[in-house]
C-alpha cells in the first residue's frame, strides 16, 4: 500500500505573485504523544514545511530549529487576559517564546489567542490590547516585519454569510472587530479564519449537498449562485471566506489578505454523524490542498492565494466530545496516514511515497530490560533472523541493546508486513520514518538490500491469531480534535 501526503511551501498570502502554501496543526491531546523530535522527523519525512502550535512549547520548537519549518506560535487563551492587560507581560512572553528561539526556528507569525470571540468572550475586550502589546515588543526587537500577529477567528462571528456579498461580522462585536481589522492593516498582516464545512453541512439539515462541501465537481446549474453578483460558489470553502471578505469591504477594509488557520474533514465519527469517513476526510482534504495549491482563489479574488493549514497532524484520541472530536488527523500517534490522500494531478503538490520508509525502532528513553526482554522475543519467538547482530556482522556495532533491539524490531514489523500491532513490544518500539541504516548495516525496509520483505504475503490476516506471548498489540490509537464551538448557518438557494 502506497501513503501519500504533501506539501509545498510558501511565504504570505497577500499578493497573486507570491506561492500558496498547505500547513498543518499540531494539536498535543494524545495519550501517546510522539516526542518533539519524532514530531519533527515526520514533518521532515512529509515535507511539511508550516505549521501552527497551539501555544509555544519550548521543547517543540528546539525541535523545530534548523528544519526551516515555519512556524506559527499561540498565546493560549488562558494566558491572554495576562498578556493583554500588561505592556511587560506580552514583552515577557515575547523574549521567552520567540526571541530565546530566533533565528534558528523560523518563527514566522504569533496567533494570539484562539476563537476569542466565540469561545472565550470574556476575554474579548483586551484581544486587541494583547495584539497590539506583543506587536510592540517585536518592534523593540526590530521583528515586526518578519514576525506577523493576529488572531483565529471562527466564521461563526459572520452572520448572512450567504450569499457571501451581504454577509457582515456579528455587530454587537464591532467594538474589538473594527480596532482588530485596523491594528491587521497599519501592521500588513493577515485575518486568521477558521472554516470548517463540516460543520456547516452537518447544521444545513439537508440544505447544503455534501458534493458541494467536499469539492465534488458539480454542473452549472447546482452551483449556488450570490445574487447580488452574480457569483457562482462550486464549494463552502469559497463562500466562506468570500462572506469574509465582504464582511470586511462592509466596515471599509479591502485590502487584508486572509489565511485559514484551520480547515479539515473527520475521518470517523458516532452514529448521528454518519458523514465522517475516512473516504470523506480524504476528499475534502485532497481537493482543498488541490484548490489552495493552484492559487484558484475565490469567485471574488480569483487568483489571489488563500494558504490554509490543514487541521491536523495527528488524531487527538484524549479530545473529549463526539467521537468525530477525536479523527481529524492525518497520521495516527505512530506517524503512520490514516488514509492515502488523493493527490494525482495536483500541480505543485509535492506527494511523498512512504510505502517503504517505516521503520520500527526501539522508542527513546525506553527500558533497558524491558528493551532486552522483546530483543530475545523477536530473536527467540518471533524468529527474526538476528545473525546480522553477531560479532563481526555488519549490525554488531553499536553493541548496545537499543540499536540491536532496534534492528530486531524493524526486521520482525517488515517480517510481519507491517501489520497493526507489529511494532508495539509492550511499548518500548515505536514507528519512524527515519532510516535507521548506518554505514553496512542495511535495515529492511530501506529499499538498499534484498531484504525487503513482501508487504501483504507475511502479513496476518484479519481473522488469525496470534501467539499470545507476542509483546504485540494494537497501537493504532483514534484520536483527533477541534475547536468544537465553531458552526456557520448558510442559508442559501441553490439554482436548478
Amino acid at each position: 500500500m502506497v501513503w501519500l501526503f504533501l506539501l509545498f511551501l510558501l511565504v504570505s498570502v497577500s499578493s497573486a505573485d507570491e506561492d500558496p502554501f498547505i500547513g498543518v496543526n499540531i494539536g498535543t491531546a494524545l495519550a501517546d504523544m510522539p516526542s518533539p523530535t519524532q514530531v519533527a522527523s515526520l514533518l521532515k519525512s512529509q515535507n511539511i514545511r508550516h505549521v501552527r502550535l497551539y501555544d509555544a512549547d519550548n521543547a517543540m520548537l528546539v525541535a523545530l530549529a534548523n528544519t526551516g519549518v515555519r512556524v506559527t506560535v499561540t498565546v493560549p487563551n488562558d494566558e491572554l487576559l495576562g498578556v493583554g492587560q500588561s505592556n511587560s507581560t506580552a514583552a515577557n512572553w515575547v523574549s521567552k517564546h520567540v526571541l530565546a528561539h530566533i533565528p534558528a526556528t523560523n518563527i514566522t507569525a504569533i496567533a494570539v489567542g484562539s476563537e476569542v470571540l466565540s469561545s472565550l468572550p470574556n476575554a474579548a475586550p483586551v484581544i486587541v490590547s494583547a495584539m497590539k502589546f506583543v506587536h510592540a515588543a517585536l518592534v523593540a526587537a526590530d521583528l515586526d516585519s518578519t514576525i506577523k500577529v493576529s488572531t483565529p477567528l471562527a466564521s461563526s462571528i459572520i452572520l448572512d454569510s450567504f450569499p457571501p456579498s451581504q454577509a457582515f461580522f456579528n455587530r454587537s462585536w464591532d467594538s474589538v472587530t473594527v480596532p482588530m481589522l485596523k491594528f491587521l492593516q497599519s501592521t500588513n498582516s493577515y485575518l486568521m479564519l477558521n472554516v470548517y464545512p463540516y460543520y456547516d453541512y452537518m447544521q444545513s439539515n439537508g440544505v447544503i449537498p455534501l458534493d458541494y462541501a467536499l469539492f465534488r465537481p458539480l454542473p452549472p446549474n447546482k452551483e449556488a449562485v450570490d445574487a447580488n453578483t452574480l457569483l457562482h460558489y462550486t464549494n463552502v470553502f469559497d463562500a466562506i471566506v468570500d462572506a469574509a471578505y465582504f464582511a470586511m469591504a462592509y466596515l471599509n477594509f479591502t485590502n487584508i489578505p486572509i489565511k485559514v488557520l484551520e480547515s479539515g474533514w473527520p475521518s470517523k465519527g458516532d452514529s448521528s454523524e454518519p458523514d465522517a469517513t475516512m473516504d470523506n476526510a480524504n476528499t475534502y482534504n485532497s481537493n482543498l490542498i488541490r484548490h489552495v495549491l493552484n492559487s484558484t482563489g475565490t469567485p471574488k479574488h480569483p487568483g489571489v492565494v488563500v494558504s490554509t493549514y490543514i487541521y491536523e497532524l495527528y488524531n487527538e484520541d484524549q479530545r473529549p466530545g463526539a467521537l468525530s472530536e477525536k479523527n481529524w488527523g492525518l497520521f495516527d500517534a505512530n506517524g503512520v496516514p490514516v488514509y492515502t490522500l488523493h493527490l494525482t494531478g495536483s500541480g505543485l503538490v509535492l506527494a511523498n511515497d512512504t510505502a517503504n520508509e517505516m521503520y520500527c525502532v526501539a522508542r527513546e528513553g525506553a527500558d533497558a530490560k524491558m528493551l532486552q526482554a522483546a530483543l530475545d522475543w523477536a530473536c527467540g519467538p518471533g524468529k527474526v533472523d538476528c545473525s546480522a547482530l553477531m560479532q563481526g556482522q555488519p549490525c554488531y556495532d553499536p553493541d548496545t541493546v537499543e540499536a540491536h533491539a532496534t534492528y530486531a524490531f524493524d526486521a520482525y514489523y517488515h517480517q510481519m508486513g507491517m501489520g497493526s500491532g507489529t511494532c508495539f513490544f509492550n511499548g518500548v518500539a515505536a514507528i519512524t520514518t527515519t532510516n535507521p541504516s548506518h554505514e553496512t548495516c542495511l535495515f529492511p525496509g530501506s529499499g538498499k538490500n534484498g531484504t525487503l520483505f513482501n508487504g501483504t504475503s507475511l502479513a496476518p490476516s484479519a481473522n488469525s491469531t496470534t501467539d499470545s506471548s507476542a509483546p504485540c498489540q494494537s497501537w493504532r490509537s483514534i484520536n483527533v480534535a477541534l475547536y468544537a464551538g465553531m458552526l456557520m448557518l448558510l442559508s442559501f438557494t441553490i439554482f436548478t
